[in-house]
């Protein structure tokens, strides 16, 4: 493969030394895409496969009638002597070289499957290669590559396949044959051809091309400056809006805090003020206090004494009163007795 794909390039290289001035025509077609779009080689293919898998079956209802056979063998083996079975043996050992020579007929690199589709294959590549000679020579192409063959193609851009170029060619081709009057086979000639090129009308369309192409990319690049431009200025503008507020915002704190520390400084003044006054006041109003309640004290002590004068006093005159009662009823009594 390697050995392909380095003959494919030293061609390319030889081409384009060859003809450098007017430059190299490249194409490529891809092989699987125009078979699956040429109905009559879909259709072989499909009455092919069906005949393929009917070969298919046949071997499997073979092989396993051979299955079938030793199972059986296996199960008589008591009841059989040597000899015959050694004869079963024989003919199941036959049966199914038979089978396997049948298969490799049908399937083997030479057999029938193979050689069904080498003879499909064959006209519909013969009349790709056709398609592709006149293709080639009608419109001057330099290389026409196989995409679905083994010299892989990293890329390809889309305008430079042939594919449906050379499935309309076997198409009209095949309209060509299968044409039964006259009117016909003229429509399908007059449609056979292929237009020929202006190479000189196609490099200077190539040209424009490809000029509109890098102005295009020019405008492109230019706009997505000027949008990266504009979306700079923004950032900028929005990164000093945000650090002015911020510094406005640093400012309005301080000011608040210097607000804050002044007032706390004037009630701290305050409060000590009020603290000394109350503990002069709270000093005088003291030492008043206590002059007062000594002199209460005093007021409170005589008063007790006065008043344990007073009980006392009146306990002497209750005393005195129950011992003149004592008396009298002690008088009363002894008068009543005389």
């Amino acid at each position: 493969m390697q050995n392909k794909v380095l003959f494919l390039l030293t061609l390319v290289l030889l081409s384009l030394s060859a003809h450098a001035q007017r430059g190299v025509r490249v194409a490529y077609i891809d092989t699987e895409y125009i078979l699956e779009n040429v109905p009559e080689y879909q259709e072989a293919v499909a009455q092919l496969n069906q005949k393929a898998d009917k070969w298919k079956n046949e071997i499997e209802v073979k092989l396993s009638g051979i299955e079938q056979k030793r199972k059986d063998l296996s199960n008589e083996k008591a009841l059989l002597t040597k000899e015959l079975i050694e004869e079963r043996e024989e003919d199941i050992y036959f049966e199914e070289k038979e089978i396997l020579d049948y298969q490799q007929k049908r399937f083997g690199p030479n057999g029938d499957l193979f050689i069904q589709q080498k003879q499909l294959m064959q006209p519909v590549q013969d009349q790709i290669f056709a398609a592709v000679q006149d293709i080639a020579s009608s419109r001057k192409y330099d290389f026409i590559f196989d995409k679905s063959s083994d010299g892989t193609m990293l890329f390809s851009a889309k305008h430079y396949d042939l594919s449906a170029m050379v499935i309309k060619s076997i198409t009209r081709t095949a309209k060509r044959m299968q044409a039964q009057s006259k009117a016909e086979r003229k429509a399908a000639e007059a449609e056979d051809l292929v237009p020929e090129v202006n190479l000189e009308q196609e490099e200077r369309a190539r040209a424009l091309e490809e000029k509109k192409k890098q102005r295009e990319s020019v405008i492109e690049e230019a706009r997505k400056k000027k949008l990266a431009e504009r979306e700079a200025k923004v950032k900028e503008a929005e990164a000093k809006r945000q650090k002015i507020l911020e510094e406005r915002e640093k400012a309005k704190q301080a000011k608040l805090d210097a607000r804050k520390k002044a007032s706390e400084n004037t009630e701290e003044s305050k409060t000590e003020d009020v603290k000394k006054d109350d503990e002069a006041k709270t000093e005088t109003k003291t030492r008043e206090q206590l002059i007062e309640e000594n002199r209460q004290k005093k007021i409170a002590e005589r008063e007790e004494r006065k008043k344990a004068l007073e009980e006392k006093k009146k306990k002497i005159l209750e005393e005195r009163q129950k011992a003149l009662e004592e008396k009298k009823k002690a008088r009363d009594s002894i008068n009543n007795n005389k």
